[in-house]
């Protein structure tokens, strides 16, 4: 797992949103308390937010060089897809 969240150069910060009770951030919520100490620890000068509020769906922003920022829905996936696509988030370059 540690290769997998070696962040890009051109990654200037990865932001969580979800809700902290809903079954839909369920699987963040885990992908978070798996993998964020990981990510951390890979990439001290990352900022990783988490904001976490009622009924919130589950997505995530990852902001790049220029002020570029994607945008990825989290909802109805598994911890396992929730990897994958944070994954790739990453090692984009922009």
């Amino acid at each position: 797992m540690s290769g997998k969240y070696v962040f890009s150069k051109s990654l200037k910060e990865l932001r969580f949103l979800f809700c902290q009770t809903s079954e839909q951030s369920a699987a963040t919520r885990s992908f978070l308390n798996r993998a964020y100490p990981t990510m951390k620890k890979h990439n001290p000068q990352t900022p990783i937010l988490m904001r976490d509020a009622s009924n919130t769906v589950p997505r995530v922003f990852a902001r790049y060089e220029f002020g570029k920022e994607v945008q990825e829905g989290l909802s109805g996936l598994s911890d396992a897809q929730i990897e994958e696509r944070i994954t790739n988030l990453v090692k984009q370059t922009s």
